[in-house]
Parts: structure tokens; sequence; C-alpha cells
């Protein structure tokens, strides 16, 4: 393996992986699926967080061990590769996969605060093309464009080389970390402890008006968002 390696130039230094890292987590997780995930946890949802991250720390160790044995690019597609190129093959689209269905999740919560900002400037997006055919109830729409051209551009700029990628990531970075900032700054005052109670509604898991519910209900998404970063660390 090691004497197949290509001889790519290391371009990312520790500040450059750091805020890869910062990137991949505050985001879809923070932005977009809290609000919905406290619908189904409760103030519980700190504790999902929690245990996924947990998880998500032992299979860092596990990705370290095999970047060890391994210290070539390819992640898991690499390693697999001691069970057979089928195993390797299998592994490879499912990594194709989870990162589609990643980037999908991520670009339509995009959608969704882009079509909400225009609103707010009297700039409407017909509703028929903020989302997918049949993803809203009683609502026709067709195709989400906003979503589309998100990921045209997102793709656009990553062809553009690691280098371009990586100051565009990091004054990204930059922005999202001010808005976190002001967004605490601006309503730690406002927080009402009497909405802590109780602190895990459904328990660790339940079904509830026939939608999982409980602390174990949204780990899952919380292991994917942290497994992102985990992954990009190790491919680089």
């Amino acid at each position: 393996m090691l004497e197949q390696k290509t001889p790519l130039a290391r371009t990312l230094k520790t500040w450059d992986l750091t805020f890869l890292g910062i990137g991949a987590i505050i985001g879809t997780g923070i932005f977009v699926l809290t609000g919905k995930g406290a619908l189904v946890a409760g103030p519980g949802l700190a504790l999902s967080f929690l245990l996924a991250a947990i998880c998500c720390g032992f299979a860092g160790l596990c990705y370290a061990k095999f970047a060890s044995m391994a210290p070539i690019s390819g992640s898991a597609y690499t390693y697999s590769f001691a069970f057979g190129e089928i195993t390797a093959f299998i592994i490879g689209w499912d990594l194709i996969l989870e990162y589609a269905l990643g980037a999908a999740t991520v670009s339509i919560g995009w959608s969704g605060y882009l079509v909400n900002l225009l609103d707010n400037f009297g700039l409407h997006i017909p509703t028929a093309l903020t989302a997918a055919a049949g993803t809203t109830p009683g609502v026709h729409t067709i195709f989400n464009l906003p979503a589309f051209l998100i990921i045209i551009l997102i793709t656009w700029i990553l062809s553009m080389g690691i280098n371009q990628t990586k100051r565009v990531n990091d004054i990204m970075v930059l922005i999202k970390l001010a808005v976190v900032i002001l967004f605490i700054v601006c309503t730690v005052w406002f927080i009402k402890t009497a909405n802590l109670h109780p602190f895990v509604p459904y328990g660790l898991y339940s079904v509830h008006d026939g939608t999982a519910a409980g602390i174990h209900s949204r780990c899952f998404n919380r292991f994917l968002l942290i497994h992102r970063f985990r992954g990009c660390i190790i491919k680089c």
C-alpha cells in the first residue's frame, strides 16, 4: 500500500485543520437541527451531543490506530482493503452515500435560512422552488433551487484546489464563530431555567405521536456531524 501511495504535498497546517473541524461541526447541528431535535429530546438534547461526542471519540481512536498502521490517504476505503477489494468497493460507495446525504441536509437547511432572509428584505422566491416535490405537506413544491445552487457553488470552490478552498473555509469559519458568539452574548440574559424542566421529557428513547423521541433519537444525527470532522482530519 505504501509503495502505491501518491506523493501529494502537505498544504494543510494545524491552523487549517482546526478551522476545518470547526467548520464541519458548527453548521447544521447548531443552526438547523437543534430546534427540531429539541422537539423530540427536550433540553436533554445536550446529552445527545455529549453521547455522540463520546462515540466519535472512540471512533477517532480506532481511526488513529488504522492511520498509524497505514499512513496514506483514503480513510476507511483504504483500511477496508485488508478485507479484499469487494469490501473496499462497498465501503467506498458507502462513504460517498454518507457525504451525499450530509451535503443534502446542510444545503436544505441553508436554503431555508436564505429564503427567510430574502423574505425579510422583500425578495420572495417562488414557493415551488424552495423545496423538493412532496416534502412539504399541503404545499406545492417542485425543486429546491437555493439548495441546488449552493451545492454547485461549493463544488466549484472545491474544484479550484485545496489552497483556495482553505482560504474560503477560514473566512466562513470566522463569520460563523462571530455569529455564534454574538448570539450567546445577546441571548444569555434571557435564559429561563423553568424551561429546563423536565430535562428529559421522553426518556432515553420512546415513540411519541408516531415519531421517535428521546435522547437516542437525535444521537445518531449528532454522531454523523462530528464523524465528518473526524474523517476530514484523518484524511488530511
